[in-house]
């Protein structure tokens, strides 16, 4: 993917998490069945680790290069992205502490919540399309904590089926039966 498909994907992404919970009743959005996150929760794991990622297209190229290094390959492809992401998971990999979202009640409010999706998510959009260039995306590497060392690219991608990995969790757990 180029950068602005890229960009084009993750902003089609966040837009259908965020219709997918916005259409969701209020007191549904913070049930946690079975104990597995509410909607709510799954929104503010999305948003930790979305925050976290868009550092690596905020920060100056050369702090990104001096914490995550220089790629000696070339980025992997969005399909062997998520083969690597599938595996660590099947092998028992989780949200490590810092991305488990501490539970959340109806107090704090869903319009909240939605608010802080849509100014999180346009960080990163605006933060990747105008700090990084195309070259920039398999110039350098950050530490993923399931993934170890991934180009800019890659976390791209994982940003992008992450998303999509959450918005399938709630429509299969969450959404209102049409």
């Amino acid at each position: 993917m180029t950068k602005e498909e890229i960009i084009t994907a993750a902003a089609d992404s966040f837009m259908q998490l965020a219709k997918t919970c916005s259409g969701i009743e209020e007191k549904a959005f913070f049930e946690r069945p079975g104990g597995k996150w509410s909607v709510a929760e799954n929104m503010q794991h999305l948003i930790l680790s979305i925050n976290t990622t868009t550092l690596a297209y905020s920060l100056p190229r050369f702090l990104v290069k001096l914490i995550g290094g220089k790629p000696n390959r070339a980025s992997r492809t969005y399909d062997e992205l998520l083969a690597k992401y599938n595996k660590k998971i099947e092998e028992g990999g989780t949200a490590s502490s810092r991305y488990v979202p501490k539970p959340i009640e109806i107090k704090y409010g869903k319009e909240k919540l939605l608010a802080n999706w849509d100014n999180t998510t346009s960080k990163f959009l605006k933060a990747l399309t105008n700090n990084r260039n195309e070259k920039d995306l398999d110039n350098y590497l950050v530490k993923h904590p399931l993934l170890g060392r991934i180009t800019l690219r890659e976390l791209c991608y994982f940003t992008i089926f992450h998303t999509k990995h959450h918005l399938e969790s709630i429509n299969k757990r969450f959404a209102p039966v049409p």
